[in-house]
C-alpha cells in the first residue's frame, strides 16, 4: 500500500488526523494556510462535552463518547511526550433551567454517563457563587472535563513537529485540488508549486467546501461565527463550567473565566461587536453576579464549520478515490476530534472494525442532505431559510 498522506488544515481536528495516520505507519505532510491551531480550535471554549448532550442526533453523541472514553489518557501522554500541560481538567458541567430532564436521564443511562439532578440548596453547594435567583433544580454531569484549546494546539503542534513521519507546512495556499480521472493525485499550492499524495485528507473547517468546489460533491459546510469574552477574576470565583439557556461560563487555572458565546452567520468575517458584547456580559454576570467586578480582558470571534446537525463528514468523497473528508464538526470539534481522526484513519485503512458505524458521516451516505430546521443547531443559530 502507497502511504503518502497530504492533510488539508491545521486545526485540532487536523493535528490529530495526522499524528493518527503518522503512529499507523503512514508519511504525512500537513498543509495550513496560517499557523496551526489559529482558527476555530483557538478560538472555542474546549468543553469537552457537547452543551446539551441528549438534544444532539445519535451520530454527534457517538463520537462525543467515545472521544470522552479515550481523552483522560490520551492528554497524559501527550502531555508527558512534549513537556506542555493542554490543562485537561475534569470539573464538571452544571446546567441550569433544564426542561428535558426525562431525556437528560435517557441519554445518561444509554452512555452510562454520571447525572444528578440537585434543588437549589444542592445546586449551591456545587457552586457557591451562583446566583440564588437562577431558577432550579438543575443537571449535574460530574465527569465532563475541559481543555485549555490554544494550550492543546500548542502541544499537538509540538507533538507533530517531534513526529518523524510528519512534515509540517505553515503559510501555504491552495489553488486548487490535482484530480486525474478518479484519483486524487495532490495539491497545487499558489507559492510552493504541486504537493503530491497518494491521500489527500480535508480538515480545513468553515474553508473545506471552498476546496472541494470543483469535485461534483459539495458538502453542506457555511461558516458560522461564534463571539466569546474572557474575564480576568480570580482563581476559585467559579468551581464548575456551568450553562444557562444556552450561555456557558468556563472557569480557567489561573482565575480567568471565558464567556460565551453567540451564532451569527457573518460569511467568513470574523466580526466582534458591542451589542454580543454586552449580550455575553450580562449573561455571565446573570450566572455569577460578582463577575461585574473584573474587567474584560478579550473579546474575539472564531468561525465554526456549520453542518447539517452538527454531524461531520468523515470518510472517501463520492467520486474521487483517495480524497478524505474529516470536517464539519460545527460547536463540537475538540469533543468529537480524537474519535474523528480515529475513524478517518479506520476507514483510510479499510479495518474491518471501525470504532463505530461510519454510515452517518460517510459522504456517500449524504448525498441529498439539507441543514435540518428542527435540529438543536439550525434552531440556535438560524441559518436555514425555512425558520
Amino acid at each position: 500500500m502507497k502511504n503518502e498522506c497530504l492533510v488539508v488544515g491545521g486545526g485540532i481536528v487536523g493535528m490529530l488526523t495526522a499524528l493518527e495516520l503518522a503512529n499507523n505507519g503512514l508519511r504525512v505532510t500537513l498543509v495550513e494556510r496560517e499557523s496551526v491551531g489559529q482558527e476555530s480550535s483557538w478560538a472555542g471554549g474546549g468543553i469537552l462535552s457537547p452543551l446539551y448532550p441528549w438534544r444532539y442526533p445519535p451520530a454527534v453523541r457517538e463520537l462525543a463518547n467515545w472521544s470522552q472514553q479515550h481523552f483522560p489518557l490520551f492528554f497524559e501522554k501527550l502531555h508527558l511526550a512534549t513537556e506542555f500541560d493542554p490543562e485537561f481538567t475534569r470539573n464538571g458541567l452544571l446546567i441550569m433551567e433544564p426542561n428535558d430532564a426525562e431525556r437528560a436521564q435517557t441519554w445518561a443511562n444509554q452512555y452510562q454517563q454520571e447525572l444528578h439532578f440537585l434543588n437549589a440548596a444542592q445546586t449551591l453547594e456545587i457552586e457557591p457563587k451562583i446566583n440564588k435567583l437562577l431558577p432550579t433544580p438543575s443537571i449535574w454531569l460530574p465527569q465532563v472535563g475541559q481543555v485549555r484549546n490554544p494550550r492543546l494546539s500548542k502541544a499537538l503542534k509540538i507533538a507533530l513537529i517531534e513526529h518523524p513521519l510528519i512534515h509540517l507546512r505553515e503559510k501555504v495556499n491552495i489553488a486548487h485540488l490535482q484530480i486525474q480521472g478518479d484519483r486524487i493525485t495532490g495539491i497545487k499550492t499558489t507559492s510552493n508549486g504541486i504537493l503530491s499524495g497518494d491521500f489527500v485528507i480535508i480538515c480545513a473547517g468553515a474553508w473545506s467546501a471552498r476546496l472541494l468546489q470543483d469535485t461534483c460533491f459539495l458538502p453542506k459546510i457555511k461558516p458560522v461565527a461564534g463571539q466569546m469574552l474572557m474575564f480576568k477574576a480570580i482563581p476559585n470565583l467559579l468551581s464548575r463550567i456551568v450553562l444557562v439557556n444556552g450561555h456557558y461560563i468556563i472557569p480557567r487555572r489561573d482565575g480567568r473565566i471565558l464567556a460565551g458565546s453567540t451564532m451569527e452567520e457573518t460569511g467568513f468575517d470574523k466580526i466582534i461587536t458591542e451589542e454580543a458584547r454586552q449580550a455575553l456580559t450580562t449573561a455571565a454576570i446573570n450566572i455569577i453576579p460578582e463577575l461585574k467586578q473584573y474587567q474584560i480582558e478579550e473579546h474575539w470571534a472564531g468561525l465554526r464549520p456549520g453542518s447539517p446537525s452538527g454531524i461531520p463528514y468523515i470518510g472517501e468523497h463520492p467520486f474521487v478515490k483517495g480524497l478524505f473528508l474529516n470536517t464539519g464538526h460545527f460547536r463540537n470539534g475538540v469533543v468529537m476530534s480524537l474519535g474523528s481522526a480515529r475513524l478517518l484513519v479506520d476507514l483510510l485503512l479499510e479495518r474491518d472494525e471501525p470504532i463505530i458505524d461510519p454510515t452517518p458521516y460517510m459522504p456517500t451516505s449524504r448525498m441529498n442532505e439539507k441543514f435540518d430546521p428542527k435540529s438543536p443547531e439550525c434552531q440556535a443559530c438560524k441559518m436555514c431559510p425555512e425558520i
